[in-house]
């Protein structure tokens, strides 16, 4: 049997238990990739262990299979990738694409930005440094799943592994969609701007880039910020799964008639992929109508 010819994931980080933003995300990829007949895998992004809550990481897995989304093929957990980062930093250095950096954020600040060209001849040493990856300059093209075509000024060496010891998203998100066979990356539009510098590493590294794809945000009170951990947004409950996926669909422009509003997840999955339509999918950042009032349309 030939392999499918889409491979998506989920990854969240183990900040905080999943909320009804994360939910939306996780249902958004979840759908686009059964109904193309494709997999979905779970990475948990567990690379920052300071800003990691205790038990948040099992918390989120138990929501998840809560709801119905069950991951196809082994869990993967960044923690445990350490290696694979390393072989592909020591890959890029060898090419000498990587430099050490000693600027603070405060020095950046004031400088309106990195000075990529500056940094690269000034810094050195061996005290702490994050390591840059030479990239600045020209823009990156990608076709996003829902905004069309797109381009990005990469105007910033991109880090790759911080000051302080701690591999880089960036590096992490890239190395691990490779080395998974990712295809098809659909996520929040929080993290639309980081698609040109990701893309650029695929590239570097010699890997295809996925097709990437960017779902609306779930806003918090007052509309001005997305609803996120770090603004304290409300776990969602375990026990009303089939409540929280009515919700969360009708954020992304579908809703449940009337006649499967209490059924199981997995029953209220199966009808939603069945029924997925990209074009559909509502594109407006906005705030949440709690789910015990989301009207289910016939």
């Amino acid at each position: 049997m030939n392999a499918p010819t889409y491979i998506g994931r989920f990854a969240p980080s183990p900040t905080g238990p999943l909320h009804f933003g994360s939910l939306v995300c996780a249902l958004g990829s979840y759908l686009d990739a059964i109904a193309h007949g494709g997999r979905w895998l779970v990475r948990m992004e567990d690379l920052d262990p300071p800003r990691e809550e205790p038990g948040a990481a099992e918390r989120i897995l138990h929501s998840l299979e809560a709801h119905g989304l069950h991951w196809h093929g082994p869990l993967q957990w960044q923690s445990r990738r350490h290696a694979l980062y390393e072989e592909i930093l020591t890959e890029l250095r060898t090419r000498k694409l990587l430099y050490p950096c000693h600027c603070s954020r405060s020095q950046i600040r004031r400088n309106g930005g990195h000075d990529n060209s500056g940094c690269r001849a000034r810094c050195g040493g061996s005290s702490p440094a994050a390591l840059r990856l030479v990239c600045a300059g020209g823009e990156e093209q990608f076709h996003d799943i829902w905004r069309g075509q797109l381009r990005q000024q990469i105007r910033e060496d991109t880090i790759l592994k911080r000051r302080d010891g701690l591999y880089a998203y960036q590096l992490a998100v890239v190395a691990d969609d490779i080395d998974q066979g990712v295809t098809h990356v659909v996520r929040g539009a929080d993290l639309l701007d980081t698609t040109g510098a990701q893309q650029r590493l695929f590239r570097l590294l010699g890997a295809t880039p996925p097709q990437f794809g960017h779902l609306p945000l779930v806003m918090g009170p007052g509309g001005l910020q997305k609803l996120s951990k770090q603004n304290h947004a409300p776990p969602i409950d375990d026990h009303k799964a089939a409540d929280n996926l009515s919700a969360a669909l009708a954020f992304l422009g579908f809703h449940l008639p009337r006649g499967i509003e209490g059924e199981s997840p997995e029953h209220i999955l199966h009808w939603a992929a069945a029924r997925w339509q990209r074009h559909q999918v509502d594109l407006r950042n906005r705030q949440i109508t709690p789910p015990d009032s989301i009207a289910f349309r016939r």
